[in-house]
């Protein structure tokens, strides 16, 4: 039986066992960034004596508190001291080091925290380990304050993936002391998870600390230019009532709820005038992150591991419920967003889209935009250079489909961390659909953990290439189709976005 006292590169901690899974939670892989180390890059992990419990989860990163929301009336608490991960392992000893899977929680950059994805499920499926990671998030995490750094107050760029950068460093130092194997490692990630995911791809200092990738419904164009961040970073600043002349001192001494809520503001704003846009992203720096993952990926550029990618049949479903400025939905939204590309396109876009302008396929296209459009250039330019699996996920029990959601934003989360057969997949399937769901679970799972243990899904899904598009559609049952929707995708390929 595994222990739970570990000891790790830092010193020892102690978990919980429970029948099948061990978990640690809350295991620091970089420095508090609070005090003097806000809007730095992540700092090493100060050694301790003795042993740490990390039995309990700690702080989320800072953000609207209903973003930390764990459970009907649960709020994990927030804070800056947040940048810790949580480790799930099988208990059962395994003769030859585990297959590494190190998740990236979504939310826009915004919300979220890793303690909703522990991947006990996973674990104890698979004979893998799991690892969660919290990041900073907001204003604190991906706006770049850099151009008002001083001598004695400098200030860095890229935080949050800084810090994914730090956690998969961790992982390369601590891992195999909980039976992982550091030269087999897959990061995978949902939404903002995913755009992480890509972003590493194209991030020189995560050269050689994963092995695979998995990017799941990535809106994989968000990131920023220097000037779109610039602007953004003074907009944050103009809702503290701060000037350049006093950003050092506002930005080290204001609370980091304040900060929070004014990049929250400014982003309100921004999405207010720009509908589409989404400045809470890495910004390509010309450093850490030397230029946008796009670029990188098309010119070969990024880390050459196995890819998995892919994007849900109804992504904005959700957001036209829920969070309507997130995503442009409407036809007059959608007609601002294609005054950005050559004249032609919206009438190129929408003819491809049966029903148009009507409501739902509005929707539809706005999704097909943010998701879908990316996700394209992404197979296509990772293709050329690496092994590289496409899917859609289709499959949405009938309470959904009533609910007018269908396949939505965040769905196949149920599915990848075994929650069907939980709360909230039995909520799900109150209207039927139950033993389906279920087996797409078991489909999912089974691809992703065969991915994990050797860098290709299951048969018949075979790698997507120029020649023949090769798709598996996550559905029940599950089928494998070549360039499904091909006149969408060849005409969301063939778009081109007017020079700034």
């Amino acid at each position: 039986m595994l222990s739970t006292e570990i000891v790790s590169a830092d010193g020892v901690v102690r978990g919980r066992a429970g029948r099948r899974i061990a978990r640690w939670r809350a295991l620091p892989y970089a420095a508090p960034p609070t005090g003097a180390l806000r809007l730095r890059a992540p700092q090493p992990v100060r050694p301790w004596k003795g042993v740490r419990s990390a039995t309990e989860f700690g702080f989320a990163a800072v953000q609207n508190p209903n973003g930390a929301r764990i459970g009907p009336r649960t709020w994990q608490p927030t804070g800056e001291d947040c940048l810790t991960l949580n480790v799930t392992a099988p208990v059962k000893s395994s003769s030859t080091p585990r297959p590494v899977m190190v998740f990236f929680h979504g939310g826009g950059y915004l919300i979220g925290t890793s303690s909703m994805y522990s991947g006990a499920r996973l674990a104890a499926r698979g004979e893998v380990i799991v690892v969660s990671v919290n990041y900073r998030l907001g204003a604190l995490g991906y706006v770049d304050f850099s151009e008002f750094s001083t001598p004695d107050r400098p200030f860095e760029s890229n935080l949050g993936l800084r810090d994914q950068v730090a956690a998969l460093e961790w992982v390369r130092r601590n891992i195999a002391a909980f039976g992982g194997d550091p030269d087999n490692v897959t990061i995978f990630g949902e939404s903002a998870g995913a755009h992480a995911v890509v972003s590493l791809l194209a991030t020189p200092a995560a050269r050689g600390l994963f092995h695979r990738a998995i990017a799941q419904s990535a809106p994989a164009d968000w990131t920023s230019t220097p000037d779109e961040a610039r602007r953004f970073a003074r907009r944050c600043l103009d809702r503290l009532g701060a000037t350049p002349a006093d950003a050092a001192t506002v930005l080290s001494t204001v609370s980091a709820k304040e900060l929070g809520r004014a990049g929250d503001r400014a982003l309100a704003r921004s999405l207010h005038e720009e509908p589409g846009s989404f400045p809470f992203a890495p910004v390509a720096d010309g450093d850490f992150l030397p230029e946008t993952p796009l670029a990188a990926i098309a010119a070969g550029r990024a880390h050459p591991v196995p890819l998995i990618i892919g994007t849900n049949r109804d992504e904005a479903t959700l957001f036209q419920r829920f969070a309507k400025a997130a995503v442009p939905h409407t036809p007059a939204q959608l007609t601002t967003i294609f005054g950005r590309y050559e004249p032609g396109t919206e009438q190129r876009v929408t003819s491809t889209y049966p029903g148009y302008p009507a409501a739902r396929t509005a929707v539809r296209v706005g999704g097909d935009h943010l998701f879908l459009r990316p996700t394209l250039a992404v197979l296509e330019g990772h293709s050329r250079y690496a092994p590289t699996y496409a899917y859609r996920y289709d499959y949405a029990p009938r309470a959904l489909h009533l609910a007018g959601l269908g396949a939505t934003h965040a769905l196949d989360l149920v599915p990848v961390f075994g929650w069907v057969d939980g709360p909230v997949g039995r909520a799900m399937t109150a209207a039927g659909g139950r033993r389906a769901f279920l087996a797409v679970q078991d489909h999912i799972q089974d691809n992703w953990l065969s991915f994990a243990r050797t860098g290709r899904p299951l048969a018949p899904w075979l790698p997507y290439t120029a020649e023949r598009r090769t798709t598996c559609i996550i559905d029940h049952p599950p089928r494998v189709l070549v360039d499904p929707d091909s006149a969408q995708r060849a005409v969301w390929q063939g778009i081109r976005k007017l020079e700034a």
